[in-house]
Parts: C-alpha cells; structure tokens; sequence
C-alpha cells in the first residue's frame, strides 16, 4: 500500500502550518494537546498514521517545550507504525549553538539534532541554518531551504538603484555575497565588536555605501541591536536607504521598540516565527507555499534542487 502524506502542527507554529497544508491541498491532521496541572506537555494524534507519511511542523523558538513537543509528536508517530517521519522546523533553535566559542559550553545544534534523531524522525527539513554545517550534525537527510526563494522576488519588485546588498557581520558575508551576485549588485561589510551577546560595542563597514540603498541580509533578527546600528552608520555616512531582510523573526526583548525607533525602511521577515506584535514597519512573507511544494516533492521522490534560488 503506498503511503499517504498526513500533515501535523505543534502548538507554536500553528498558523503556519494550517497555510502549508492548505498550500499542499489538504487540512492539517488532528492533534490533542494536553497539559498537566503542573504544566508537563502531552501530545497525542487523533487518527491512524499506520503506514503514512507523518510530516510534523513546529519552529523550536524558546520556550522549550516548542522543541519538546516535536520530540512528543515524532516518538508519538514513531510508536504509532508511521512509515516515514519528517521533521519540518521552519527555525530550527539552538542553532547558534553550532561551536565551542569558549570553553566547558556546550554544542547545542548537535544535541538537539541527536534529539531529533532518537525520538524518531527520518527525515528533517529546514530554513536558513545559522550555519550550514549544521547539516552535518544529522545522521539523516536534511532538506535546507533557503528563503532567498521569496526574497529574492521581492527586492527586485522595489526597483532600487544604486542597490548595495549588506551583511551585518563578517559570518554573513558568504549569505550577503549570493544576494549580491544574483542581483548583480555591490556588497557591503560591516564589521563589528560585541561587549558581550546581544550588545554591539562597535561598528564599520569595509565598501562604498554613499548614495547606496542598503539592503541587509541575515538568517534571524533577535533584539535587533546590530540591525539598528548599522542602519544608523550608513544613513550617517551618506546611503540613501537601509532596509534589512531576515528569515527568522525571533524579536526578543526590546526588538520591536528598537525597530520602531530606528532609522530602518523596513524590515522584511518570514513567518517561520509568529509575530507577537504587529509593527508597521516590518512586513512578512510567507514560507508556506514553498514549504508545501518541497513536501510534495519529497513525498514523491521527487528533485527539490529548483526550489533553491542561491
């Protein structure tokens, strides 16, 4: 009998997902969340998955019961005879944690890839890692998305001149440079020094930005401290515009009074994360429809390799 592709959301995502499924053609499976009085996570399917394909949606944005929920749902999955079992996390989290920076931490992506592994899943499929490598912490096929796909589109929409593409920090600079050549446009770097996470102490840009429009590129935006720095050196050294795209809105702590009060046109995200606030000058686009293609696709063995713009 040839498996059936059955789509599940955990809690966080939700929305997203119900925009996938619709996307693919079909509702979004039926889930049971639970929670004890002392607030301990249970997640049960509301229908047979014996046999099918279970493709189970959820970003793994703080807190962490995001992350235990799609361990639940895939070892619930796994103990329940599913045929296949994909993990689909829009934004994967802990990716920053992809490195010993300093000694006695941690590699947080690689445990959470073990995780993944063990609880069941056989397959993952993901967008804009913060670090490639990341893939090669799994021990199953990863499917790594970029939302350059949407991006792309959407900047050549604005018909800039004199566009100057940017990457907020020399680890951006590979991200910022695919941008730039498939644009045929210059390229900025900003270089800059942290007192400590998440505070910028300074910043410099290595290229030409007088009478530039800017457009920044990284995978997340967090408080939104670097964005706003850099928005407001390069309007302070002459660039006409300096708007930011990031997949991942993770927008912590401060970020939306920080993006409302800084000097950017705008910024530009996925809705990989919900918002938690609506802000006028952050638009959203949405990853569904790529999603549901490459789902498909992968369902019927099929190349997913046009969906990749860079």
């Amino acid at each position: 009998m040839e498996s059936q592709v059955k789509i599940f959301s955990g809690i966080a995502t939700e929305g997203l997902a119900a925009k996938i499924a619709n996307s693919y053609g079909q509702p979004l499976g039926k889930v049971e969340h639970y929670r004890f009085s002392d607030g301990e996570l249970q997640a049960s399917y509301e229908e047979s998955i014996r046999g099918q394909s279970v493709f189970v949606i959820q970003s793994t944005m703080p807190p962490a019961d995001n992350l235990m929920e799609m361990l639940l749902l895939i070892d619930a999955a796994k103990r329940a005879s599913a045929r296949h079992i994909v993990a689909v996390i829009p934004y994967f989290g802990y990716a920053r944690q992809d490195r010993k920076d300093k000694p006695r931490v941690a590699i947080g992506a690689k445990l959470v890839a073990d995780m993944l592994a063990v609880a069941g899943a056989t397959r993952v499929m993901t967008m804009d890692l913060h670090a490639d490598q990341i893939q090669g912490f799994f021990n199953v096929p990863v499917d790594h998305l970029y939302a350059s796909t949407i991006f792309l589109p959407y900047i050549k929409s604005l018909g800039l001149e004199n566009l100057t593409i940017a990457a907020p920090d020399m680890g951006g600079s590979k991200r910022a440079n695919g941008y730039a050549k498939h644009l045929k446009a210059e390229m900025v770097i900003c270089y800059k020094q942290r007192a400590k996470a998440n505070v910028v102490e300074s910043m410099t840009a290595i290229g030409e930005i007088e009478g530039r429009n800017i457009v920044l590129v990284d995978d997340l935006v967090d408080t939104g401290g670097t964005l706003c720095k850099a928005a407001e050196m390069m309007l302070d050294r002459g660039a006409l515009s300096v708007r930011a795209i990031c997949t991942h809105p993770v927008l912590s702590g401060k970020a939306y009074e920080n993006i409302a009060n800084s000097r950017l046109t705008e910024l530009i995200v996925t809705d990989t994360i919900p918002l938690t606030q609506q802000s006028p000058k952050i638009k959203v686009l949405s990853v569904a429809d790529l999603f549901a293609k490459v789902i498909k696709s992968v369902h019927n063995y099929e190349s997913i390799s046009e969906n990749f713009i860079m």
